[in-house]
């Protein structure tokens, strides 16, 4: 039985930042776990309409092996007994971008390829929403992840998969590696069934730059960096207001390199919306991991 996976979706890169991704957005449960793939140094590929998984893999191995994007999908199309009902990008690690429309796609179906990326799009409500897309990324000045969500939510004003939406993803890798899988993944996520799936992308988005700004808080830390750890907090703190145990860590931090006051008044808030963390904060004390004095332990505590 085919199930049409259709959907819009976008494969990009910015060789500024040494950064390439994906992200796509559909009605269809888990959308994410079956489009889109990436792998740092490689390339990224988007397989879908009446979807082959195999095409993301398998497309992966071939261009790791050597091959262009072009190659690489022209191969994969040759063996293919249905290529007629398949919808693929490819994008490999030099910004090679090639892409297969099948000519029975489900309409509204089609792509255009640009410098460094390429939209595509099947059983949309509009041949508009791949225009929409292309145009949205080229005119966009964000970072990569931002040009890639912005390019899903023009498709989406544009009309959108005609079925409506219900899962989204974005994935971005680093287009060299180091060898470190858990350095060279920028971004890995997905909403995989939500009544606006581009909406809660977006916030999840911005949540992870939030936390990302609180690990290179912790590094500077680390690296006896104080107010540079400070600021990177303050930004994670600005951008996840909402988020206590970010503002725990600014204000832990903050206290222990003499900004006692300012620390004392963000323990307040922190406390008064969960009073749990006065617990983590003991437990912190007896770990020995933090240099937290007991008079000044019980200060906090009875703030």
């Amino acid at each position: 039985m085919f199930r049409p996976l259709s959907t819009y979706s976008i494969v990009a890169m910015d060789k500024e930042d040494g950064v390439m991704g994906v992200a796509v957005q559909s009605h269809w449960f888990s959308v994410g776990s079956i489009v889109a793939w990436a792998e740092p140094g490689v390339g990224v590929v988007a397989t879908q309409s009446i979807v082959e998984a195999s095409y993301g893999p398998l497309g992966l191995a071939l261009m790791r092996g050597g091959m262009r994007a072009e190659q690489a999908l022209k191969a994969l199309l040759s063996v293919d007994q249905l290529p007629e009902v398949r919808q693929v990008a490819m994008l490999d690690k030099n910004g090679i971008v090639a892409v297969h429309t099948g000519n029975k796609c489900i309409p509204e179906a089609g792509h255009i390829i640009g410098d460094g990326f390429s939209v595509q799009a099947n059983l949309m409500r509009s041949s508009r929403v791949w225009e929409e897309m292309a145009e949205a990324f080229k005119n966009s000045r964000e970072p990569l992840h931002g040009r890639l969500l912005t390019a899903l939510e023009a498709a989406e004003a544009a009309g959108g998969d005609i079925r409506g939406r219900q899962s989204a993803c974005i994935l971005v890798v680093k287009t060299s590696t180091t060898g470190s899988i858990w350095k060279d993944k920028i971004i890995d996520l997905r909403v995989e069934d939500h009544p606006e799936p581009l909406k809660e992308l977006r916030r999840l988005v911005t949540l992870h730059e939030a936390y990302e700004h609180a690990n290179r808080g912790d590094g500077f830390v680390a690296e006896g960096k104080i107010n540079e750890a400070l600021e990177e907090y303050r930004k994670a703190s600005e951008l996840a207001p909402d988020k206590i145990e970010l503002k725990f860590w600014q204000a832990l931090t903050m206290y222990l390199h003499n900004r006692q006051t300012e620390a004392e008044e963000i323990f307040k808030k922190v406390f008064l919306r969960n009073s749990d963390w006065k617990i983590v904060l003991k437990s912190l004390f007896r770990t020995g991991l933090f240099n937290i004095k007991e008079g000044d332990l019980e200060k906090i505590l009875q703030l």
